[in-house]
Order: structure tokens, then sequence, then C-alpha cells
């Protein structure tokens, strides 16, 4: 007779997982034979460049790689981080105290709470955003204070509509600017005013800034650390995921405060073994060519944003042009919650995307698409099938949200 099985508690507590559902109906979808156009999954599909695969190749073949890694990573490779962050932000950093390598930034951001959030704490969370941000916490037994981003504040969190008694409570801040899932971007004004808040509140701040590096149209996205003071109260957390289309290959890095950056370290002594020495050696040859391997993906995702942008203005769908990320934040039509919308994109023309109430209560009444996608797929203009052709019929169908459209007319690109 098998056991009686229980699961801890943290797990049954878990908020239900919308994007299951997507898969299902993609799963679905796929079995009917439906040609589908996955904008849904922030996952680059150009190929990593091929100098850095040739730099793992040639680091499988060490036998001293072949042997555990050491866990905070190897000191040549957080050099390597601390000269490329003196390059392209200015801000020096100690390959020593100051930075950490990450199994994948998504893997330090979990373990951040496990440093840091007692039960009970407080925890400050952007909504919408990466569920990383709330999940850490919740199981350590924090308590999560979720700030709405909206868009009459530009998608950046109102410091202060934080009532000062849970300021005072709070234990950290996550931010995360360029922004996954709407494409925001942050300026120093908003940094220095991270910086003050945290300063008078005693609070750790987080910043995610896996996107800094796919900004468009000549936009460089800057770090938090710039900001004067910075470094005394908060940590960054970047990844070589989306800036050199290395998802698969789990490797990121944690900089800024000692002592944040300290504690994080000392969990993952005890929880991993570090990362694969040859694809650390395959990370420093990514960040010494820089932007020489990251200029044409940046390229090939700007003229992409350009072709769903102008795709969607013109059939009246509303949506920003991100000066940064692969997302394009999208308001649905009128009438539509976020979950319809993108259960008729992808039943009707086979269209996956992303519903922004998955992301949180928030992000209701947008829906997140990707531009990870080949532009033959979505733009009628060049695609070879009837996926595109389904798509942009599905969205003339549709009322433009918050008004009715002129059926005659097409919204210009400046819209």
């Amino acid at each position: 007779m098998a056991i009686s099985i229980r699961k801890a508690k943290r797990i049954n507590e878990l908020p239900p997982y919308l994007f299951a559902e997507i898969d299902r109906r993609k799963r679905a979808a796929l079995a009917r034979g439906v040609d589908l156009i996955d904008l849904g999954v922030g996952d680059p599909d150009i190929p990593t460049p091929p100098k850095i695969v040739e730099k793992l190749m040639e680091g499988a073949s060490k036998p001293v790689n072949h042997r555990y890694p050491n866990s905070a990573g190897l000191l040549e490779f957080r050099q390597a981080v601390a000269d490329w962050y003196k390059r392209r932000f200015g801000v020096e950093l100690d390959p020593v105290k100051e930075v950490l390598s990450l199994i994948g930034s998504k893997e330090g951001i979990a373990n951040m709470s496990v440093a840091f959030v007692d039960p009970g704490d407080l925890v400050l969370v952007p909504n919408p955003c990466y569920p990383v941000y709330h999940i850490g916490a919740s199981f350590c037994g924090g308590r999560n204070y979720f700030l709405p981003l909206t868009k009459e504040n530009d998608f950046l969190p109102d410091l202060n509509a934080i009532p000062v008694e849970l300021a005072r409570q709070a234990k950290m801040l996550w931010i995360n600017y360029p922004n996954n899932p709407t494409g925001a971007v942050a300026e120093k004004e908003f940094f220095a005013a991270v910086v003050e808040f945290a300063h008078r509140h005693n609070i750790i701040v987080c910043h995610d800034a896996a996107y800094t590096e796919m900004g468009f149209d000549g936009y460089r996205p800057m770090s938090f650390l710039e900001v004067d003071g910075a470094k005394e109260v908060g940590m960054e957390f970047h990844s070589l995921s989306k800036t050199f289309n290395m998802t698969g290959w789990r490797i990121g890095m944690a900089v800024g405060n000692h002592e944040l950056v300290g504690a994080l370290a000392q969990v993952k002594s005890n929880v991993d073994s570090g990362i694969f020495q040859a694809v650390q050696e395959a990370a420093i040859e990514a960040l010494r060519l820089g932007d020489e391997i990251v200029e044409p993906s940046r390229k090939v995702f700007q003229e992409r944003r350009d072709i769903l942008v102008s795709g969607l203005r013109s059939a009246g769908i509303e949506c920003e042009k991100p000066r940064a990320t692969f997302y394009v934040w999208v308001s649905v039509p009128k009438g539509l919650t976020s979950a319809q919308f993108a259960t008729r994109l992808l039943d009707e023309a086979g269209v996956v995307t992303t519903p922004g109430n998955g992301l949180g209560e928030a992000g209701e009444g947008y829906v997140r698409f990707t531009v990870c996608v080949d532009k033959k797929r979505f733009d009628p203009g060049v695609a070879d099938v009837g996926a595109a052709e389904s798509f942009v019929q599905l969205l003339d169908t549709l009322p433009v949200a918050g008004a009715e459209r002129d059926r005659g007319e097409h919204y210009p690109l400046n819209h």
C-alpha cells in the first residue's frame, strides 16, 4: 500500500498557476494541427553566438573543469563581471567581495529570500512582476505587499503611496527595469528616490537588471548601482541569458553590497555546487566581447518590435512601443478580460500570449507579447503560412480597448 503523501504547506498555498492552463491549451492546439505562433515566452530564439559556443567546447575538453567548481564562481569569471560593469556602467566592483556567480539569475532571486526573509517579514513587490520575487518570499514565510504598476505612473511603483507603518516594517524591496512584463524603463531620478527611500526605512533593495542590454533606438538603460548610495542599500541581479541568448546555459551574477552578496554566497555554498567551469569560461568570453555580439541580436529584436507594434496599432489595438526588453504590453480590446483575449488569440488565430493577470492582479486588462519568434511568423507581408494572416484577421474583428473603432481607419504608428 502506498504511503499517504502530504505536500509542504508552502506548496499547497501557491496561487493557481495560470500558465499551466496556457500550456494545456497549447498542447491541445498542436494536437489539432494548429500552426502556433508562440509570442508568450521570453526565451530568445536566436542561437548563442558561435564564439561563445566554441569557448564552451574548448573548456569542456579540459579535465580540470570536470570536477566540482567553487560555488561562488571562478575568480576569473567574477573579474570579467567586474570589468564588464566598469566598461558598461562605470561601476566599480570588487570581484572577490561584491560579485557572485549564479545558476541563472532566477536561482539567485529565489535564494535572496532564503538569505534574508524570516517568517513574518514584509517584502515590497511590484505588481505585475516576475513571480519569483513574491514566491521566494512566500516560501520563506514572508509577507508580500504589492505595489501596483500603472500606466498613469509610467509603470513605476509609487513609493509615496506605501503606508508609513508598512514601509517601516519592510525588509526588502524588489524593482526591475527595464521591466518584465510592461517593457517600461526607469531613469536616474527614480533610482535615486529608491535609494533615499531605502535609507530612510532601512530596506534592502534588490534590482533585477536582466534586460539592460536589450535597449532600442540607441537607448542604453542604466544600472541601479550607478546612483550614489545604491551600493550601501542594495544589490543587482544580472544574467547572460537574455543578453547573449544563453537562457539554457544557466549563468548569471549578483553584484553590489558586500554584506548582501556574502549572505547570498553563504546560502549557495550550502545548497548548490556552482556552475560548470566550462560554462563560466564561455561566459568570460561573452562578457569580453560585449556589444560586438549583442548588437546583431538587438537589431533583430528591434525590427520585430516595430513590425508587431505597427501591426497591432493598425488593427486599433492600444500598445506602447517599448524602449527596451523584447516584451510588448498590450491593452486588451473593449469588453474582454486578459484571459479572454489571450484565449481568443490562441483558439482563433494560433497565437500564444501571456495574460497580464497571470503576472499579478494589476496586470488585468493587458496581455504580454514577446518578439522571440522570427518575423515571418507574425508579419503578414512576408509570412509563407496562414497563421500570421489569421492573427491579423482576428485583430480586425475585435473592438478597440476603451472605444469603438472606425472600421475604415488604421491608426498611425505614433498613436
